[in-house]
């Protein structure tokens, strides 16, 4: 510890004057937030003001993509930098691996205060159906994969998704709550951060908001602005209201605390809308595919100390990077990094001097079956092996004769619909894009595997235990 405290120190000592202090680090996530769920994206009824005013202060990453199409394995990505399945985090209720280095466990060895507040759904549990009635899906204190078991100090957690008068676990004790929950994880946090602000302690704080997953059950109040649509879309865009007023009441709290230019603070959802086209901005696909609509998501940094002229990049990034991003930003290291990491540090963006991503997005809906659809992103080409039928403009693609696999390749900067096969007329590309593709699966079965860690894991640590069917839909 004392090692890598000291190589810590020296590492702001090499930073310029004015990154000399770690940046604090708080990061938001909502829960099926569409791609088009914001106004700056041009919804034609949601109102966002404060995401309106943070992505005009900011970064705004126009090409933001999720690790997977889905809750678990997004959220195992922003915890290690990893694709979710190197650790056999395959889908909705499956569990992290509790010998990964989360960015908690790391910041929390370098001295940072660590707090997770709201849906963590990383510990191999859907949670009750029944959000509401304790124990609800409240994290308990024995839970071996809880956030006080991954490197949190403080935590108020659930299993799972929730809306109105939930029920947490603080701390793994099981609290009932009034109101609604993103202002209740959002009050939590604000406690926490005052707490350490004071202290003058820097801090992690993870704010993964419930909302707007289903089943949608908003404030009176928060439904008022949108009365003249259907009840379902008025409960939709109040949950995103709530959301909105939570992240202004976060900025807000940061000037006044006068944290909030070396606080490194990241907005992003854990996959694509699943609430229709205007979720997605009218992208091909959805949440549980990896089309467009499946995977881009909003995605906005603000970091005044560091990111003193707002802007806007097309350069692709993704929840893998902010793992490195923030291990970068702060100086801190893991005393036994787990690697490969499928993540980059975006500090050369921040800073003006990246104009491209070097190493490609890579997707996998599923490593258990090497079959499953999969695709990689070279901008600006995203290539399709596998591909299943649906989603908008999509048209299955039938395996060439003597079981060749199907290809789909699109150039997405022009093409952001995916309606258009390049294949045929880029067969170099195809081939180069489709071996990159092929070498990177082979990674991810290795990591699955085990083969990341020395000494390797023990047999029982490699189990991937199926997410209990208790507690209804597992999303």
């Amino acid at each position: 510890m004392k090692l890598l405290l000291s190589a810590l120190c020296l590492s702001f000592l090499l930073l310029p004057a004015a990154f000399a202090a770690p940046p604090n680090v708080v990061l938001i996530m909502a829960d099926d937030q569409g791609w088009g769920d914001t106004g700056y994206n041009g919804h034609p009824e949601l109102k966002t003001p404060n995401l309106d005013s943070l992505a005009a202060s900011g970064l705004r990453m126009d090409r933001f993509y999720t690790a997977h199409f889905n809750c678990s394995p997004t959220r195992a990505s922003v915890m290690t930098g990893r694709h979710p399945h190197r650790m056999g985090t395959f889908g909705p209720g499956s569990p992290i691996r509790a010998q990964e280095i989360t960015v908690a466990k790391v910041l929390q060895s370098a001295g940072f205060a660590t707090g997770h507040f709201g849906k963590w759904h990383l510990n191999g549990k859907n949670g009750d159906r029944n959000t509401k009635t304790p124990p609800g899906r409240a994290i308990l204190a024995d839970d071996p994969l809880s956030p006080g078991r991954m490197g949190f100090d403080t935590w108020i957690s659930a299993d799972n998704f929730f809306d109105l008068d939930p029920v947490l676990g603080r701390q793994g004790v099981v609290e009932k709550f009034q109101g609604e929950g993103s202002d209740i994880i959002t009050d939590e946090a604000l406690k926490f951060i005052r707490a350490q602000a004071e202290a003058r302690k820097p801090f992690l704080t993870v704010v993964w908001f419930g909302n707007p997953h289903t089943p949608h059950e908003a404030l009176p109040a928060d439904k008022a602005a949108y009365s003249r649509l259907p009840e379902a879309e008025q409960n939709y865009y109040g949950e995103l209201t709530a959301i909105d007023r939570s992240v202004g009441r976060l900025r807000t709290a940061l000037r006044e605390l006068k944290v909030a230019d070396n606080t490194l603070l990241w907005y992003c959802s854990d996959n694509g809308g699943a609430a229709g086209p205007k979720s997605t901005g009218d992208l091909r696909g959805s949440k549980g595919t990896l089309w467009e609509g499946g995977l881009r998501v909003p995605g906005i940094v603000e970091w005044p100390a560091r990111i003193a002229k707002p802007g806007v990049t097309s350069v692709p990034c993704s929840t893998v990077d902010i793992y490195p991003t923030v291990l970068a930003a702060t100086g801190a290291t893991p005393e036994k990094p787990i690697l490969p990491l499928d993540g980059i540090s975006l500090l050369p963006l921040f800073d003006g001097q990246m104009e491209k991503r070097e190493k490609p997005l890579s997707f996998w809906a599923d490593a258990r079956r090497d079959n499953a659809h999969a695709a990689v992103l070279d901008w600006p080409y995203k290539l399709h092996t596998n591909a299943q039928p649906g989603g908008k403009g999509g048209k299955k693609k039938k395996a060439a004769a003597g079981g060749t696999v199907a290809v789909l390749l699109h150039d997405v900067s022009k093409d952001p619909k995916e309606t258009t096969d390049l294949a045929a007329q880029e067969p170099e590309r195809v081939k180069q894009m489709t071996a990159a593709l092929e070498t990177w699966k082979a990674s991810v079965q290795k990591s699955l595997a085990g083969g990341d860690f020395d000494p390797p894991l023990p047999p029982e640590a490699l189990k991937i235990p199926r997410p209990p069917k208790k507690g209804g839909k597992a999303e």
